[in-house]
């Protein structure tokens, strides 16, 4: 079994009483309040019901709170999974999606997630599937754009002709003749 950690000497029950009633976050008010019983020298065990939780957590806390004082008492974000490319991939990412593909090296006309996968896999050897590209590509602030189709052949003053006109929206209407009694 281990010794018991001590707590820092910079701080006193009192003052995680008065941190305590500052902050607005309630987990961090609660595990202040469990360390400021064990400075006015309650048990590890008492600051544990305190908290409604086991000492193992509250042993924890001393640590958090020893390494990063109150605000080490406060939820932090999860880290999550790291991202699938580095820095320097994103960049040739990034290049290949700004020069276009090559039609004759690239076997496409235009870039498309499953295209860019692929491209990733070939140069990288690094599976990404379509969806995490999707985030990490809108990531780097790409949006998917697409022009909207026109033919060839299209005339833009036969289009222009074909147009119909309507009337206006908004007619005075004629005044009404009284009617006769």
């Amino acid at each position: 079994m281990g010794s018991a950690l001590s707590l820092r000497s910079d701080f006193d029950g009192s003052m995680l009483r008065r941190l305590a009633r500052q902050t607005r976050d309630a987990d961090q008010a609660r595990r202040l309040l469990s360390l400021a019983s064990i400075y006015d020298g309650g048990s590890r065990a008492d600051a544990a019901r305190l908290g409604s939780v086991t000492v193992q957590i509250v042993r924890d806390w001393v640590v958090r709170f020893n390494a990063r004082g109150p605000d080490g008492l406060i939820n932090g974000k999860a880290p999550g999974k790291p991202s699938l490319l580095n820095d320097e991939q994103r960049t040739a990412l990034a290049q290949a999606i700004e020069r276009g593909p090559t039609p004759y090296l690239d076997g496409v006309v235009r870039w498309r997630l499953c295209d860019l996968a692929q491209w990733i896999w070939e140069d990288f050897r690094i599976s990404v599937s379509e969806e995490t590209l999707g985030r990490e590509v809108r990531a780097m602030g790409y949006r998917k754009l697409s022009a909207r189709p026109r033919h060839h052949a299209q005339d833009p003053e036969a289009a222009e002709a074909f147009k119909k006109t309507s009337p206006p929206l908004w007619q005075k209407s004629l005044p009404v003749p009284p009617k006769a009694k």
